[in-house]
């Protein structure tokens, strides 16, 4: 069915863009009309019924709005349209991804705080109560749940209860972990959570979404500060009649679609997990026989991208990136201020086997 569909030179061992099927790349190859019931209906709303029905077991609570763009785009469209003019966000930041959302919070002109972790540390229960209790203000609470910064896998289930408990709204940009990591946002507390086409469902890139408690989204209407990245507006389009407000990356779309009935023949977010856990002790068990120290110690590391420190002072990442590329697999540099690293990334088309070889061909390369 897909044999005219090229195999690619390399594995994309990074957090997204990622290796994707022959048959999600085969799905890329026909036109659609945004207008055809075949395209919203059988495609647009088929998607977003699915994927709240993937976030929550009680999917009438909650729905899908999708989002032309990046995984950037969802998250600046989530924070400038749910966060009221007299709100206050609570940004909870160990890595470049929370530093981003500080950014847009400042470009935007959302009244917000920081409460900074380091790059490797884990934010802390006590230290949010702290600074709820302190700041009355504060109305929403944001945080990364897997920061690929390093890989660190945060207590997404933790913060939200005390968001919870305090009456916070919480926003979690879950990119690098919905789909990949089993989760239920209704019984965790989450009201908003962000991801993207290109992550853990193994789409291709082009647009992001955010599943949403339908009650809070409700309660949104007129808070955006951008005309493009109202998600208030662009849900009410799209309850409508499936439509996107604007031009939508039709291709990208029914390629998202494909992928996500390939996650359920796989077995659903559980099995997945499970492949994505195998990769992980594949990679890490390979690598430390290699001579490579993992950044991070295994009860707060995700399965979904782990950072590698450099062996020795002499190592030069750029060679040793090229010498694996020409093998046939595709590394990530390093992202943290702290030391020298790099990173590997285990989501997306990727097995076991796979692997297995990288890591053969890292100990060979280094002889």
């Amino acid at each position: 069915m897909y044999e005219n569909i090229p195999d690619n030179p390399y594995l994309l061992l990074t957090p997204g863009p990622l290796s994707t099927s022959k048959g999600v790349r085969a799905a890329l190859l026909r036109d659609w009309c945004t207008w055809d019931r075949d395209y919203n209906e059988e495609i647009v709303q088929a998607i977003r019924r699915k994927l709240v029905r993937l976030a929550a077991r009680q999917p009438e609570e909650y729905t899908a709005v999708l989002m032309q763009g990046s995984g950037s785009f969802a998250v600046e469209a989530c924070l400038g349209s749910v966060i009221p003019k007299d709100g206050k966000l609570l940004i909870i930041a160990n890595g470049a991804y929370g530093a981003r959302m500080e950014k847009m919070a400042e470009v935007l002109g959302i009244s917000h705080t920081v409460l900074e972790y380091s790059e490797t540390a884990v934010p802390g229960v006590s230290e949010v109560k702290i600074t709820l209790e302190r700041d009355p203000a504060i109305t929403h609470v944001a945080m990364v749940h897997c920061e690929t910064t390093t890989g660190i896998l945060n207590p997404l289930r933790e913060i939200a209860g005390v968001a919870k408990q305090y009456g916070k709204i919480f926003i979690a940009d879950a990119m690098s972990s919905f789909g990949g990591i089993p989760m239920d946002i209704g019984e965790m507390g989450i009201d908003f959570l962000i991801s993207s086409a290109n992550k853990c469902i193994q789409g291709v890139p082009g647009f992001a979404f955010v599943i949403a408690n339908r009650a809070r989204l409700e309660e949104c209407g007129g808070n955006a500060r951008s005309h493009s990245l109202d998600l208030y507006d662009q849900w009410r389009c799209m309850d409508a009649a499936g439509k996107w407000r604007f031009t939508s990356p039709t291709h990208v779309v029914r390629a998202f679609l494909k992928a996500l009935i390939e996650l359920d023949d796989e077995g659903g977010v559980a099995a997945r997990y499970g492949r994505y856990c195998e990769n992980h002790s594949a990679l890490v068990e390979g690598m430390e026989h290699a001579g490579f120290e993992t950044l991070l110690p295994p009860e707060i590391q995700s399965p979904v991208i782990t950072s590698f420190r450099y062996p020795a002072a002499h190592f030069e990442f750029n060679w040793f990136y090229e010498a694996i590329k020409e093998r046939g697999y595709v590394l990530y540099p390093g992202k943290i201020s702290q030391e020298d690293t790099f990173r590997i990334g285990t989501i997306g088309e990727v097995y076991p086997r796979d692997i297995k070889k990288l890591t053969e061909i890292v100990w060979e390369v280094m002889q």
